[in-house]
């Protein structure tokens, strides 16, 4: 069976070509993410990103474009930020509501290509920001007022460059394109994480290393089960008898994810415990008993293991509850659901309907948010129990690679069975 979709996927000219223009894209943002800006001083680079975790989670979304200031330094991360705000601004304006959630496909085109726009600006703060503490820090050197400027200008661009390949992937190839040119970044870098593993080798170690690899199996098949766990809510359909013929009358189901927020919830988490790390960046080049009492502070708050990974929980928690109430509506799916002639059984159409969808959200949303929070301090725990930190499993990364490699499987399936029914 799996060879039969094999050979369909290499002998189907259609679906071919898809394949082998994803891999094209891909192969040109890995070509990209190796072409440095000029005046970049690689040692003091290597040293400035050693250990700071805010630039590591922006080197994940920049597909480890940010590991050698490449032009592509940003990746994505305007683009997700830029959506993740034109989602949290449905709350506040009623209208945007309206455009993503009922006005169908032609109202989430005009949706998106806000968040297109709203991508610009935001790429050139961070290229700003990102570029000018980096002159700060002495890792860009001997640049020209000029040179400063083009680099930000090259920077925007780059971020802009991939926001278009991703959604060429989207509409010509087989996958979601910005989730692909992020996992084409984290699994680009294994084997630098491999040769750092083997580089640091102990025999020693050995029952260690095994214990490790039974447990990355079984928090993968969890992440797995978790991702894919699904709760359905039965609902029928009224018959209706127009003319001569009857129509409806039958039942189907209403599928809520356990995980309804994805990633997004970690990625809230990380920005906001970033923050002081941001502060103490900014404060350690002034003087002041005041300042440094503060800049001590938050150094201490930082380096404790059990605060850090408490709040860490904390707030990935509350940001699952949060995102899920953004981005699903209990009353909207119960206006839909009326307006079609169908029905939860047992329960009053309308509000009725609306409270039960909410009161099971809720439950599963519980099982989601814990999942999250203790996928997110995973690698803590696991560095603090081994004392290695090339042995840690789990966070951000790992989510986006098995949501990735789900959602493309699917994807591939579903153009196989197409095939195969035709």
């Amino acid at each position: 069976m799996f060879w039969n979709k094999i050979k369909i996927i290499f002998r189907d000219p259609d679906l071919r070509k898809k394949i082998f223009f994803v891999l094209f894209i891909l192969v040109l943002f890995r070509i990209g993410s190796t072409i440095p800006i000029p005046g970049v001083d690689q040692i003091r680079l290597q040293s400035f990103l050693t250990g700071n975790q805010f630039f590591g989670l922006l080197n994940i979304f920049s597909g480890g474009g940010l590991s050698n200031l490449s032009i592509v330094m940003l990746g994505v991360a305007p683009y997700i930020t830029a959506t993740i705000i034109m989602q949290l601004l449905t709350m506040i304006f009623p209208q945007l509501k309206e455009m993503y959630h009922e006005e169908g496909e032609t109202g989430r085109q005009k949706f998106n290509q806000y968040s297109r726009i709203l991508t610009i600006p935001l790429a050139a703060l961070q290229a700003i920001g990102l570029l000018s503490l980096l002159g700060r820090e002495h890792v860009l050197i001997n640049l020209t007022l000029f040179e400063r400027m083009m680099n930000i200008v090259v920077v925007i661009t780059g971020s802009l460059l991939l926001m278009w390949l991703g959604e060429l992937i989207s509409e010509f190839g087989i996958g979601n394109g910005i989730s692909l040119l992020i996992f084409a970044g984290i699994v680009a870098g294994l084997p630098s994480g491999v040769q750092s593993a083997l580089f640091t080798f102990d025999p020693s170690q050995i029952p260690l290393y095994l214990m490790f690899l039974i447990a990355a199996v079984f928090i993968i098949a969890g992440v797995v089960v978790i991702t894919e766990a699904e709760r359905p809510i039965p609902v029928s359909y009224a018959k209706q008898v127009r003319g001569i013929k009857m129509y409806g009358g039958f039942s189907t189901h209403l599928p809520l994810r356990v995980n309804q927020a994805g990633v997004i919830p970690i990625i809230f988490a990380i920005s906001i415990l970033l923050f002081p790390q941001m502060i103490v960046n900014f404060l350690s080049g002034f003087q002041g008993a005041a300042i440094q009492v503060i800049t001590k502070f938050l150094s201490v708050f930082m380096s404790n293991l059990w605060i850090y990974g408490s709040l860490y929980f904390v707030l990935v928690f509350v940001f699952t509850y949060f995102y899920t109430a953004v981005t699903f509506d209990p009353e909207a799916v119960s206006t839909n659901l009326q307006k079609s002639g169908a029905f939860v059984p047992g329960i009053r159409p309308g509000r009725s309907t609306a409270e039960f969808i909410s009161k099971i959200l809720n439950r599963i949303t519980l099982v989601g948010a814990i999942f999250l929070g203790l996928i997110a301090i995973l690698p803590l725990g696991m560095r603090a129990i081994t004392g290695i930190a090339s042995l840690a499993i789990g966070g951000t990364a790992l989510l986006i690679v098995v949501s990735v490699v789900l959602e493309t499987i699917k994807q591939v399936e579903a153009q196989v069975v197409m095939r195969e029914y035709e």
